[in-house]
C-alpha cells in the first residue's frame, strides 16, 4: 500500500472522524469500550427559554472531563457555578466515575476549582502567550495501590 500525507486547513466534522474512527478502535483494542457518554447542564432564561451558560462534558473510560463551565454575568456570585459543579459530580458517582477532570486558564476560575477540592496535576506555561492552561482533577475513588 502506498500512502502520502495531506494538509487541509479547517477541517469538516466528517473529516475529523476519519481520524478520529481507527484511534477509537485501537483504543477499544487496547483498554476495551470507554462508554462515552456526552451530558450537559443548561442554565436558562426563565422567560425566553435562550441557553445563557451550563456546563457541558464527557464520561470516557469512568472519568468525567468538564468540557466547558459558564455561568451568565447575571448569575454570578449566586452560587450557580457551584451548583453546576455539585450536579456534574452527583452526575458523576451515579455513572461509578473515578473522578472529574478539567482544564482552565488561569485568568479564568483556578481558585474557584481548588475551592470545590480539585487538584492541579499539570500546566502548560505560554497558553496563551503569558498565562497558563491549568489542569485540574478531583478523584472520587480513591485510587488502589
Amino acid at each position: 500500500m502506498s500512502v502520502r500525507i495531506e494538509f487541509k486547513s479547517n477541517p469538516d466534522e466528517d473529516e475529523r472522524l476519519q481520524i478520529l474512527e481507527p484511534l477509537k478502535a485501537y483504543n477499544a483494542e487496547k483498554a476495551g469500550d470507554g462508554l462515552s457518554e456526552k451530558f450537559a447542564f443548561f442554565v436558562r432564561d426563565e422567560q425566553t427559554d435562550a441557553v445563557l451558560g451550563g456546563l457541558h462534558g464527557r464520561i470516557l473510560y469512568r472519568w468525567l472531563f468538564i468540557e466547558l463551565l459558564v455561568v451568565p454575568e447575571q448569575a454570578r456570585g449566586q452560587r450557580m457555578g457551584s451548583q453546576l459543579m455539585d450536579k456534574a459530580e452527583a452526575f458523576a458517582r451515579e455513572r461509578n466515575c473515578v473522578g472529574i477532570w478539567l482544564d482552565t486558564f488561569d485568568f479564568q476560575a483556578p481558585d474557584f476549582y481548588r475551592k470545590h477540592g480539585y487538584e492541579e496535576f499539570g500546566h502548560l506555561d505560554d497558553y496563551p502567550p503569558g498565562h497558563q492552561r491549568l489542569f485540574f482533577q478531583k478523584r472520587l475513588i480513591p485510587l488502589v495501590r
